[in-house]
């Protein structure tokens, strides 16, 4: 994510300027090695298990972990007739994962003949749907949403400027002590206290899983003249301990609201982000 999506250095919308002629845009591809012991379990059994793992980094996309066909047991693995054609990768061979009581039909795939210009060392190297799995680990620590991005940041940093959340007009909120979320290619969100919000707030049933901050809850917004506005808002109530700070604070969806800083107003546009 942190290379490769939204305004990256080799996203689709490069927001800096390199001093070589880099890929086109969208067009990268980086195979990078991970120090972490990756583990993938289905249907009760661990049918990966690496020191050895790669995460790849494509424009784009999610990162996602390959494994060398030796860290993965081929007893789970079933081969199919599918295939699919990337064109930065090449043509894509299949299996079908059985283990335990789980099947899932091609759910796990690789490259036997990539493209000349895929990455060294990528040819036969293993991925899977990380949705489709039961768990991934990194060491003994299970990832949610999808694999984490080692260049990928989050900041949250104390602010004392004026912010004021509006819709139509109406006040939502008004602050000078939020907490601004800086996030590797993100637009910037702003974590408020409960207290500084002035619209009448109504939870909601969505949960939602970010593999850098935790699991979020949301509020809907009931507006003066009645009208419910739902999940304009969200909140992490334990989040991961390296945002802790955003505990019990909650955030306006920068693109559904009017946001003046110091009065001035606030552009609400964030990247492009493909997940896959």
């Amino acid at each position: 994510m942190a290379l490769m999506a939204g305004n990256g250095p080799f996203g689709h919308k490069p927001a800096g300027r390199f001093n070589f002629e880099p890929p086109p845009p969208g067009r990268a591809l980086y195979l990078d090695p991970s120090p972490k012991r990756i583990r993938v379990m289905l249907g009760g059994e661990t049918i990966a298990d690496s020191r050895r793992a790669f995460l790849l980094h494509e424009s784009g996309h999610m990162v996602l972990y390959y494994f060398p066909p030796e860290d993965v047991r081929s007893e789970f693995l079933e081969p199919t007739e599918h295939h699919s054609h990337c064109p930065k990768k090449g043509d894509a061979s299949y299996y079908t994962l059985r283990a335990g009581d789980r099947v899932v039909e091609n759910g796990a795939w690789y490259y036997p003949t990539p493209l000349e210009h895929a990455p060294d060392g990528f040819a036969g190297l293993v991925a899977f749907y990380f949705d489709k799995m039961d768990a991934w680990l990194e060491e003994d620590e299970q990832i949610f949403g999808h694999a984490r991005d080692p260049y990928h940041r989050v900041d949250v940093i104390s602010t004392s400027d004026h912010l004021r959340f509006s819709l139509n007009g109406e006040a939502l909120a008004e602050t000078t002590r939020a907490l601004a979320l800086f996030e590797s290619n993100l637009v910037t969100r702003w974590y408020i206290p409960r207290g500084d919000v002035i619209a009448g707030l109504e939870p909601s049933d969505t949960h939602t899983v970010c593999p850098y901050k935790g699991t979020a809850g949301y509020y809907s917004v009931r507006l003066g003249d009645g009208t419910l506005v739902e999940d304009l808002v969200w909140f992490y109530e334990d989040p991961l301990p390296e945002v802790s700070r955003i505990a019990g604070c909650v955030c306006f969806y920068n693109e559904k609201v009017e946001i003046s800083l110091n009065g001035e107003p606030l552009s609400a546009r964030a990247p492009a982000v493909t997940s896959g």
